[in-house]
């Protein structure tokens, strides 16, 4: 199969898959959240491969969604006449047809998922790593959700069951990025490492993970899974997605996403982002660095 957005490889029992679209930071269009859901499967379908690899290519593993324009990639699955369809919105929302059931194909895939997060790891692009089932990241990585400051919700639901009641409800009210390392700290990823480092960690792990027999693999996985299944991890991916759909379209979001769409994208997030000092308005310490690249 060949794919627009991304790259996949397979070396021995581990599969690669690369977000490629590295001159727009692998920020999130169509057909991406398929061709993620397509990969996987590709990967479970193949008797070799045990183990998954998520990575992105360029100097970000993802930035989220893809705003520039207007965010009209999505026109077709949430307008009507050029006008947000509330009705084809929560259709989508709430269907297997939408990005969050594409991502989570991660978590339902028998076989392990690592994401390699490097460089900028936010919005829509978080919610899609912390899908995987390990996260190891560069230390000066950022990882982060924007849109709970504006235009957004929480969409699959594992930055809450990653970080417990107090911290969620903080940087959920905040939009507080991390770095890598403070990721580790608080318990969101499983580990940070230099960028030198990454790769290299990323794939002893691949391969001390391909050592376990695939059985004994997806059962750990498997149990695991059910009990944040039982959670009701499926409802909070119904509501965060509704609850989006109506953050995109508040009189506020409206005016914002118009002025991204006339000044540009980085016009809007550093007017968002100036009382907090981070993100693109952090000062240049406090981002990751852009020499930091992943060649796919």
């Amino acid at each position: 199969m060949s794919y627009e957005t991304l790259l996949y490889d397979v070396e021995g029992p581990i599969a690669t898959i690369t977000l490629n679209r590295p001159d727009r930071l692998n920020t999130i269009v169509p057909p991406m959240p398929d061709e993620i859901e397509a990969a996987v499967y590709a990967a479970v379908a193949d008797d070799e491969v045990k183990v998954i690899v998520l990575r992105g290519a360029g100097r970000a593993f993802c930035a989220g969604f893809d705003l520039g324009g207007g965010f009209h990639h999505w026109d077709e699955g949430l307008t009507t006449d050029g006008k947000w369809d509330p009705g084809k919105d929560f259709a989508m929302a709430t269907s297997p047809f939408g990005p969050v059931p594409k991502f989570m194909s991660m978590w339902r895939s028998p076989k392990p998922v690592i994401a390699q997060v490097h460089g900028w790891c936010v919005g829509g692009g978080s919610d899609m790593a912390l899908c995987a089932d390990l996260v190891i990241a560069s230390d000066d990585a950022r990882i982060g959700t924007p849109y709970s400051r504006m235009w957004g919700c929480y969409l699959t639901g594992m930055w809450i069951y990653r970080l417990g009641l107090t911290r969620a409800k903080e940087y959920a009210l905040t939009g507080k990025p991390f770095s890598g390392s403070e990721a580790a700290a608080i318990g969101l990823i499983n580990r940070a490492v230099p960028f030198a480092e990454l790769e290299a960690e990323v794939r002893a792990t691949a391969e001390r993970l391909a050592s376990v027999p695939l059985s004994q693999l997806s059962a750990m996985k498997l149990v695991v899974n059910q009990a944040f299944d039982n959670m009701g991890l499926a409802s909070t991916q119904v509501i965060g997605p509704v609850l989006d759909g109506l953050m995109r379209n508040t009189p506020d979001a409206l005016r914002w996403i118009d002025v991204a769409e006339r000044e540009g994208v980085s016009t809007v997030a550093r007017e968002r982002d100036r009382l907090f000092a981070d993100y693109s308005a952090a000062p240049a310490d406090e981002q990751p660095n852009p020499e930091h690249v992943i060649e796919p």
